[in-house]
């Protein structure tokens, strides 16, 4: 999701650069270059090494130690940064950079950068309610210095309330979107859906499916990371939701049309990675449904067919992806290319399920892709993040053709 993205992270003197530990963790494994610059007060706190073991770099902590390979290293490090994410982020150091303060090895280097500064606050509430860092906020936000939220709860000092710094994914999430748009989706927008759909029988039961929605999260966080703007529909998820997009919860087939229906208009791309029931009980129950019989009959009826409706609606240059899922090896390739051609898609993604690391609930997956213009792609088994990387090259590839 961040490969070849460039992120220094500086870590001011708070109890929550734990949790600090944490967001370098993700931020690597997402695929960036992470740099960490620490404050004397912080190291009292987690030692520099733990962040040069967790970023594979060399800690800078002081302006002028011994270790520094030039004087200018902050100017450097600034020009360096695709992003710059101060974590925790104290009253201390937002109070520095609101007012232009310089004088330590951090403060420098956010007033030499060029690139987008992100502030994680973590303070006590009285802090963070302080006349003057209510004063310094504001002045940071119109100096083009982002700030995300803090979160509410218990704090080191045992009290509650507002001022704990939100978790290392929630950061991850605001740090995509702080992100230049680059990439080779920059400036798209697309529209993912994932997960299963549930159909109600009564107030307790539901028809739905064994879809996880891992698939449709790795497509949305992945398209994210190339620099698109990103909605994410989604019915039950057992994965937490995609980090750096707009998401909306649905339950039934007919909210999840609906809501992709009132944004369709605006994409660029559409990607139908839910598994949507097919059916749905004709008449769902007022009350739960006693068991009385031995045996017992639902009638069932379509539910509205998503990609057909979007077909009726689809505009020039949109492109439109589906997912079909069989169990018939045999038949399989022939009924996505038919699909792909009675839905008038652009891309359909066949999985055959059956084979160990393929299908719903893994974390692997073995996808053949099928293009309007002919062109079958199969791709081997593989982390469902890195089909997803290969679908959206596949589909920029489709849009740059004109598709």
């Amino acid at each position: 999701m961040l490969r070849g993205r460039r992120i220094v992270i500086g870590v001011t003197g708070g109890i929550a650069c734990y949790k600090t530990c944490e967001l370098v963790r993700l931020c690597v494994k997402a695929g960036a270059e992470v740099k960490v610059v620490m404050t004397e007060h912080a190291t009292e706190f987690v030692a520099p090494l733990t962040f040069e073991t967790l970023s594979g770099h060399d800690v800078v902590v002081g302006m002028y130690g011994r270790n520094r390979a030039m004087s200018t290293e902050h100017i450097a490090l600034a020009r360096w940064a695709d992003i710059v994410v101060i974590a925790p982020a104290t009253a201390n150091i937002l109070a520095k950079a609101a007012h232009g303060i310089a004088d330590d090895f951090l403060s420098t280097m956010i007033i030499a950068t060029y690139s987008p500064v992100m502030f994680v606050p973590a303070m006590n509430t009285a802090m963070l309610k302080a006349p003057a860092t209510q004063r310094n906020i504001p002045l940071l936000l119109e100096s083009g210095y982002h700030i995300t939220p803090t979160g509410k709860g218990e704090l080191a000092d045992g009290e509650v309330g507002e001022g704990r710094m939100i978790e290392p994914r929630e950061i991850m999430h605001h740090l995509v979107r702080a992100l230049p748009r680059a990439g080779l989706l920059a400036g798209k927008r697309v529209l993912v859906t994932a997960g299963p759909t549930e159909e109600p029988v009564d107030p307790v039961r539901v028809f739905t499916n064994r879809s996880s929605g891992k698939m449709g999260v790795a497509l949305a966080e992945m398209a994210a990371g190339m620099g698109a703007h990103v909605t994410f529909v989604h019915g039950p998820l057992a994965v937490p939701p995609p980090i750096g997009a707009d998401c909306m919860a649905v339950g039934t087939a007919q909210q999840m049309m609906d809501a992709v229906l009132a944004r369709f208009q605006e994409a660029n791309v559409l990607v139908m990675a839910a598994a949507v029931a097919d059916y749905r009980p004709k008449v769902v129950a007022d009350q739960k449904i006693k068991k009385t019989t031995d045996t017992l009959a639902i009638e069932m009826e379509r539910t509205p067919d998503i990609l057909a409706s979007v077909a009726r609606k689809k505009k020039q240059g949109q492109i439109v992806v589906g997912f079909a899922v069989e169990t018939d090896v045999e038949k399989a390739e022939k009924r996505a290319r038919e699909r792909l051609q009675k839905k008038s898609l652009d891309m359909i993604a066949l999985n055959v399920i059956g084979e160990n690391g393929v299908g719903f609930g893994t974390d692997t997956n073995r996808v053949t892709l099928f293009c309007r213009d002919g062109l079958k792609t199969e791709l081997p088994l593989m982390e469902k993040r890195e089909v997803a990387r290969a679908m959206w090259e596949r589909i920029a590839a489709l849009q740059a053709a004109g598709s």
